[in-house]
C-alpha cells in the first residue's frame, strides 16, 4: 500500500494511520480466502517523524497453520520483536514463506 510510504514521507502520521486502518478493515476478506501463507510486511520503514526512509526494522507477520504464534499482542514494531522471528534479515523471509507453504524438501538445505 503505497500511501503508507508517501504519508510517512510527507510527515502525515494521521494519514498513515488511516491507510493502515483501511487495510485492517479489509483483512477479514483476505483471510476468508484461506491462504496457505499470508505475509504482511513492508520493504522499508518510513516514519512520519523522519519524513523519509529510515534504518528501523519493519514488522513481519507470517500466518500459516505451521506458525506457533500468539506471542505478540498486536502487529506493531515493538510487539513483533517479541514474536517468533525477533529481528531477522529480509533475505530470510522468502525461505520462511516457502517453508510454511511446505514448498521446501528440507529447510536450510
Amino acid at each position: 500500500m503505497k500511501k503508507t510510504d508517501s504519508n510517512g514521507e510527507d510527515g502525515n502520521f494521521e494519514g498513515k494511520c488511516r491507510v493502515i486502518e483501511e487495510f485492517d478493515k479489509n483483512l477479514p476478506d483476505i483471510l476468508s480466502l484461506n491462504p496457505d501463507v499470508l505475509v504482511i510486511t513492508a520493504d522499508h520503514s518510513t516514519p512520519a517523524l523522519i519524513k523519509g526512509h529510515s534504518w528501523h526494522p519493519v514488522p513481519v507477520l507470517l500466518k500459516s497453520r505451521y506458525v506457533f504464534g500468539r506471542t505478540s499482542a498486536a502487529f506493531t514494531e515493538r510487539e513483533c520483536l517479541k514474536g517468533e522471528f525477533g529481528i531477522i534479515h529480509s533475505t530470510d523471509i522468502i525461505p520462511l514463506m516457502l517453508a510454511n507453504a511446505l514448498r521446501l524438501k528440507k529447510f536450510g538445505a
